[in-house]
Protein backbone atom coordinates (compact mmCIF):
# COMPACT_ATOMS: atom_id res chain seq x y z
CA UNK A 1 0.00 0.00 0.00
CA UNK A 2 1.02 3.36 -0.51
CA UNK A 3 2.22 5.81 1.85
CA UNK A 4 1.25 9.37 1.18
CA UNK A 5 2.90 11.27 3.71
CA UNK A 6 6.19 9.28 4.19
CA UNK A 7 7.51 11.59 7.19
CA UNK A 8 4.82 10.67 9.07
CA UNK A 9 5.01 7.26 8.61
CA UNK A 10 8.87 7.68 9.84
CA UNK A 11 7.75 9.67 12.67
CA UNK A 12 4.93 7.11 13.47
CA UNK A 13 7.24 4.04 13.19
CA UNK A 14 10.04 6.08 15.31
CA UNK A 15 6.77 6.61 17.90
CA UNK A 16 5.51 2.82 18.32
CA UNK A 17 9.22 1.65 18.67
CA UNK A 18 9.68 3.48 21.34
CA UNK A 19 6.48 2.76 23.24
CA UNK A 20 7.19 -0.85 22.41
CA UNK A 21 10.65 -0.30 23.83
CA UNK A 22 12.27 -1.68 20.82
CA UNK A 23 15.96 -1.23 20.32
CA UNK A 24 15.93 -0.37 16.26
CA UNK A 25 12.98 0.27 13.98
CA UNK A 26 13.36 -0.43 10.22
CA UNK A 27 12.05 2.07 7.49
CA UNK A 28 11.51 2.25 3.98
CA UNK A 29 14.51 4.24 2.54
CA UNK A 30 14.58 7.75 1.11
CA UNK A 31 16.79 10.66 1.36
CA UNK A 32 14.72 13.11 3.14
CA UNK A 33 13.95 10.53 5.58
CA UNK A 34 18.08 10.07 6.30
CA UNK A 35 18.50 13.70 6.68
CA UNK A 36 15.83 13.30 8.93
CA UNK A 37 17.78 10.56 10.66
CA UNK A 38 21.06 11.88 10.69
CA UNK A 39 19.90 15.56 12.21
CA UNK A 40 18.41 12.94 15.19
CA UNK A 41 21.49 11.04 15.34
CA UNK A 42 23.60 14.65 15.56
CA UNK A 43 21.00 15.70 18.44
CA UNK A 44 21.88 12.38 20.57
CA UNK A 45 18.00 11.32 20.04
CA UNK A 46 18.80 8.22 18.48
CA UNK A 47 22.21 6.05 18.83
CA UNK A 48 22.84 5.30 14.87
CA UNK A 49 21.54 4.17 11.92
CA UNK A 50 22.33 2.18 8.63
CA UNK A 51 21.43 1.77 4.93
CA UNK A 52 20.64 -1.69 4.59
CA UNK A 53 19.69 -3.05 0.69
CA UNK A 54 17.23 -5.09 -0.65
CA UNK A 55 16.25 -6.01 -3.38
CA UNK A 56 13.21 -4.39 -3.92
CA UNK A 57 13.86 -1.19 -1.82
CA UNK A 58 16.51 0.00 0.86
CA UNK A 59 15.96 -0.11 4.42
CA UNK A 60 16.64 2.53 7.25
CA UNK A 61 17.35 1.24 10.09
CA UNK A 62 17.37 3.59 13.00
CA UNK A 63 19.03 2.30 16.60
CA UNK A 64 17.22 4.09 19.36
CA UNK A 65 18.78 5.98 22.04
CA UNK A 66 17.40 4.20 25.78
CA UNK A 67 19.24 5.63 29.54
CA UNK A 68 18.29 3.35 31.86
CA UNK A 69 15.14 2.46 30.17
CA UNK A 70 13.80 5.60 29.61
CA UNK A 71 14.25 6.62 25.79
CA UNK A 72 15.78 9.63 24.71
CA UNK A 73 12.75 10.90 22.61
CA UNK A 74 10.05 11.54 24.40
CA UNK A 75 7.71 13.13 21.24
CA UNK A 76 7.74 13.45 17.61
CA UNK A 77 4.64 15.79 16.35
CA UNK A 78 4.47 16.47 12.46
CA UNK A 79 3.72 19.99 11.78
CA UNK A 80 3.66 20.72 8.04
CA UNK A 81 1.27 17.97 6.19
CA UNK A 82 1.00 17.25 2.24
CA UNK A 83 -2.39 19.18 2.89
CA UNK A 84 -1.25 21.89 4.67
CA UNK A 85 1.96 23.24 4.57
CA UNK A 86 3.31 25.03 7.03
CA UNK A 87 6.21 27.99 6.78
CA UNK A 88 8.06 30.14 9.06
CA UNK A 89 10.22 33.15 8.62
CA UNK A 90 13.48 33.50 9.92
CA UNK A 91 12.11 35.96 12.79
CA UNK A 92 9.14 33.32 13.50
CA UNK A 93 10.99 29.76 13.75
CA UNK A 94 9.15 27.80 16.75
CA UNK A 95 10.86 27.02 19.99
CA UNK A 96 10.36 23.68 21.33
CA UNK A 97 9.93 23.16 25.17
CA UNK A 98 11.86 26.64 25.12
CA UNK A 99 14.99 25.24 23.36
CA UNK A 100 15.24 21.68 24.88
CA UNK A 101 13.65 19.84 21.66
CA UNK A 102 14.30 20.49 18.39
CA UNK A 103 11.95 21.87 14.89
CA UNK A 104 13.41 20.71 11.71
CA UNK A 105 13.14 23.01 8.93
CA UNK A 106 13.61 22.17 5.06
CA UNK A 107 15.03 25.38 3.83
CA UNK A 108 17.02 26.48 0.56
CA UNK A 109 20.10 25.43 2.22
CA UNK A 110 18.77 21.96 3.24
CA UNK A 111 17.39 20.31 6.05
CA UNK A 112 18.00 22.10 9.35
CA UNK A 113 17.06 22.34 13.19
CA UNK A 114 15.28 25.50 14.31
CA UNK A 115 19.27 26.82 15.86
CA UNK A 116 21.41 26.24 12.60
CA UNK A 117 18.30 27.95 10.96
CA UNK A 118 18.21 30.75 12.54
CA UNK A 119 22.42 30.97 12.40
CA UNK A 120 22.06 30.83 9.06
CA UNK A 121 19.52 33.06 9.09
CA UNK A 122 17.14 31.31 6.75
CA UNK A 123 13.38 30.11 6.92
CA UNK A 124 11.37 27.28 5.68
CA UNK A 125 9.23 24.56 5.80
CA UNK A 126 8.61 23.40 9.40
CA UNK A 127 8.64 19.99 9.08
CA UNK A 128 8.16 18.37 12.84
CA UNK A 129 8.90 18.68 16.28
CA UNK A 130 10.85 16.78 18.38
CA UNK A 131 11.66 16.56 22.22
Amino acid sequence: MAVTDPIADLLTRIRNAVKAQKRRVDIPFSTQKKNIVEILKAQNFIVDYQIVEDDKQNILRVFLRYTNGVSALSGLQRISKPGLRIYSQKENLPRVLNGYGISIISTSKGLLTDKQAKREAVGGEVICKIW
